[in-house]
């Protein structure tokens, strides 16, 4: 009879069925019973460099736990209900959402945890980029992803985090496009034939964000201090279930086969027609009785910074004032249909305004001022940063208006000028050349050319 092998201590036999087997001992379950782990090969050295990796493993504390591994989809299901969802902002657990049922989950969401490797990674994003998906698309999964594994990794489920070993796509970094000042003149006044002329101008000339402007509100507008209070933002959220089944609850809208050439029922649709639903499709959130926590919404701003008070240009002070007594005459007008926000830039009605009617206003007015087609944001923030550059106003100065939290995120909102980058060559050339100065046309006399003048006269008498 063999003796009892040490506590901890593994072993390694041949068994019945022509394997050779490795049991090691881990520790304890969580139920108290003992965590006993095993690994098998064909030949005695495979096995026992198996045996050795678990035992290294469980000697650095990085051994996962025990039990089967859960899918990257179930995985990633738990990861957004439970954990994201406590610390993202809800437009954020939004996308989250959105790019795990749409990329993650029919990349590799059938993958054991354990078992994903690098290149499962690295084949979903070249899938993706040969669908036509951009890299920051795809940065953007590849972030989530990895993002996820690290939790998994932190709390022991894997034994490493396969999204740190592949290298996502390049991302060329969007060049800002703001408006000149020409341009940035001819916008407001194309918008001044408009209701919502101030809310161009707070966006253009004070480089608001699109859901901080409409989300103001007239409790935040200190009139006598000339200060703005952003302390809200209007975003548009996805209507969630309030119900149990969620799956019943949309039955009617399900759709499982694809459109066919040409529907007819999308044709409107600038995306083209939707995909078709899974099998335990939890969509149609928008048509549940019991819906909840989705529509247009007042939500705090992102970070504390962007909280931070904004003086208002003295200028901007009478438009605003005249802005909010047209308000009242449309409260008095609509009457009992009004509904009250306090929103500083509303519809007729008192609602906030949408997000895509502001959107499409944009593109209206670029139109009507005759400017080449540019992003919203190019528009508002960035122009705001180049102007002010334009102006002479420091980065850090530029950094606390448009309430960045660091001075390098401001520096790629401003883009310079071509004519003040050649005025600033042309003074390094001045510095390093001077160019000669042009010749006077009167002379100061002196006494050489008086002596000279003389000399030249004797010669010719």
């Amino acid at each position: 009879m063999s003796p009892r092998k040490p506590n901890m201590e593994s072993s390694i036999y041949l068994g019945n069925d022509g394997w050779w087997h490795g049991r090691v001992t881990m520790g304890v379950k969580d139920d108290g019973s003992p965590d006993r782990r095993h690994r098998r090969a064909k030949t005695e050295p495979e096995v026992r460099r198996k045996v050795r990796d678990l035992e290294s493993l469980r000697d650095k504390g990085r051994a996962p736990k025990a039990g089967r591994k859960p899918t990257v989809a179930k995985w990633m299901e738990t990861y957004l209900t439970d954990i994201a969802s406590l610390k993202l902002k809800p437009r954020s657990l939004d996308d989250y959402w959105s790019k795990t049922r749409n990329d993650i989950v029919p990349g590799v969401g059938e993958h054991r945890l354990d078992k994903l490797a690098p290149e499962h990674l690295e084949r979903m994003y070249r899938a993706m980029l040969d669908a036509g998906h951009a890299p920051s698309h795809v940065l953007k999964v590849h972030r989530i992803l990895s993002r996820a594994l690290k939790i998994a990794h932190r709390r022991r489920i894997i034994g490493e985090n396969v999204a740190t070993l592949v290298d996502p796509p390049t991302v060329d970094e969007t060049e800002a496009n703001p408006f000149t000042t020409e341009q940035a003149k001819a916008f407001l006044e194309a918008a001044a034939k408009r209701p919502t002329f101030m809310r161009w101008v707070v966006g253009v000339g004070m480089g608001f964000r699109q859901g901080e402007t409409l989300g103001l509100r007239w409790p935040y507008v200190d009139f006598e201090g000339e200060l703005f209070h952003p302390q809200w933002q209007l975003q548009r959220l996805t209507w969630r279930h309030g119900c149990s089944d969620l799956h019943a609850c949309g039955e009617r809208l399900h759709r499982f086969e694809p459109c066919p050439p040409n529907c007819p029922t999308h044709r409107g649709y600038k995306r083209g027609c939707p995909k078709p639903c899974t099998k335990a499709c939890t969509k149609h959130a928008s048509t549940c009785p019991e819906r909840k926590e989705g529509g247009l919404v007042f939500t705090r701003p992102k970070t504390k910074k962007s909280r931070s008070e904004v003086p208002i240009p003295p200028p901007f002070i009478p438009h605003l004032r005249e802005h909010k007594e047209r308000q009242e005459e449309m409260r008095t007008a609509a009457g009992e249909e009004w509904q009250e926000h306090k929103a500083v830039f509303t519809r007729p009605d008192g609602r906030p305004i949408d997000p895509r009617a502001d959107w499409e206003e944009f593109k209206e007015l670029l139109e009507e001022a005759g400017i080449d087609d540019r992003r919203l944001y190019d528009g508002s923030r960035h122009t705001a940063g180049t102007i002010l550059n334009e102006l002479g106003v420091d980065m850090p100065t530029i950094m606390e208006i448009l309430r960045h939290t660091q001075i390098s995120q401001t520096r790629r909102y401003v883009k310079g000028r071509s004519h003040l980058t050649k005025d600033a060559m042309r003074r390094m050339g001045d510095t390093f050349m001077p160019r000669a100065e042009p010749a006077s046309e009167t002379t100061t006399e002196t006494t050489a050319s008086k002596a000279a003048r003389a000399r030249h006269r004797r010669r010719v008498r």
